[in-house]
């Protein structure tokens, strides 16, 4: 479900007014004096500058976030680079970042790395951002693009066209699922990332998943596996190319999926368009990865096969990624209020107003929050 950009931006507007107005009260409570979330979780005030990189796919989200803390906290200067989830995790650990937003969870050696930039103790990530990974296209010429236009494909047909097997738009594999549909004979040229992007490792997971090894036979990973097609780099650039160019096919976080057109996918014997609510249902849905080691992650592992009603499994589950210990600790302080708020309930509806993500439910919560309380700021 799409959101027309003018009532987008009314309800960013206004959700960052209501922030504002909340922050005035003072002591951490709302304007009738019941207890309210706030970023401000230790009651100190911040200054200086805070700098955070990584995914792209989060952008949208964290530019409304900066405006909802900096209402309680102007004089904390912070700037975010979405230059991608490899390089956002890559300065985290180099120290260059206070944190890192990724749309993969660390892997085992980033986890022991961290050590060095976390005071002896390890980094953790927890998700902070739940949006479904759009599979746009653009057939604009057939008039198939828009907002309430989609193109019904299955996982298997996914996986063939990505990986070159299936090459028109009219081939049987798609024309077959699309009855009432006239297909044209375009060819279709994919897009994918051409740098390293957890929302590639998002969407290979489900194709690798949904489709099985018989029709997708990579390694899931941060890099485009194969040779099909055509890069862009970052969310933009994905959505750029596909939009520049007809026939062509790509995948990007839901929130920049724009006027191109996009495929519901197949779920059991329906076909699910994408929606924050349909990619809600899969979270909440699937349970905590247990192989994911290190203290206080909370790591997601989504059920791709699913068949609930409703659900639409393409799912990106984006972390944010700190450390429990800072040296600097005007950074810990940082740490600890900024992922406080984002978390909150007014920091996940902003989110959701800005870039249609899934707010989190509460029990997610509880668990991240339990997460960020082991942050170290003394």
């Amino acid at each position: 479900m799409r959101k027309n950009l003018l009532l987008r931006s009314m309800a960013v507007v206004s959700g960052l007014a209501m922030m504002v107005s909340l922050a005035a009260c003072g002591d951490n409570a709302s304007s009738n004096g019941s207890s309210s979330s706030s970023s401000n979780a230790s009651g100190a005030q911040l200054s200086g500058e805070f700098s955070g990189a990584g995914a792209s796919s989060q952008k949208s989200a964290v530019d409304a976030w900066i405006a909802g803390f900096n209402g309680q906290q102007p004089n904390a200067k912070i700037a975010y680079d979405p230059s991608g989830s490899g390089a956002g995790v890559t300065n985290f650990l180099n120290g260059a970042a206070v944190w890192a937003g990724s749309d993969a969870p660390l892997e085992a050696d980033q986890v022991e790395q961290s050590k060095s930039v976390c005071e002896g103790k390890t980094a953790f990530d927890v998700p902070v951002y739940i949006s479904p990974i759009a599979i746009v296209y653009n057939l604009k010429s057939a008039g198939l693009n828009g907002a309430d236009k989609h193109i019904n494909l299955d996982a298997p047909t996914i996986a063939k066209i990505f990986d070159g097997k299936i090459t028109k738009w009219n081939d049987k594999a798609i024309a077959d699922q699309n009855p009432d549909v006239k297909l044209p004979s375009t060819d279709i040229t994919v897009v994918h990332r051409s740098d390293k992007s957890g929302t590639t490792k998002n969407f290979l997971s489900y194709v690798k998943d949904a489709a099985g090894d018989a029709n997708w036979k990579y390694e899931v990973g941060e890099n485009w596996p194969n040779n099909v097609g055509q890069g862009g780099k970052g969310t933009s650039g994905v959505i750029s190319t596909v939009t520049q160019a007809e026939g062509t096919i790509g995948y990007a976080d839901a929130s920049q999926a724009g006027d191109l057109g996009t495929v519901a996918v197949k779920v059991g014997e329906k076909y699910v368009p994408y929606s924050a609510e349909a990619a809600a249902k899969v979270v909440d849905a699937s349970p905590q990865d247990e192989e994911a080691k290190g203290d206080n992650r909370v790591v997601i592992k989504l059920d791709h096969k699913t068949t609930e009603d409703g659900a639409y499994p393409v799912v990106l589950v984006s972390y944010d990624i700190v450390c429990p210990a800072y040296k600097d600790a005007n950074k810990a302080e940082f740490a600890k209020q900024w992922l406080t708020y984002v978390v909150s309930k007014d920091g996940q509806q902003t989110a959701a107003d800005t870039a249609g993500s899934a707010p989190m439910s509460d029990t997610l919560r509880a668990k991240v929050t339990k997460s960020i309380d082991a942050i170290q700021t003394k």
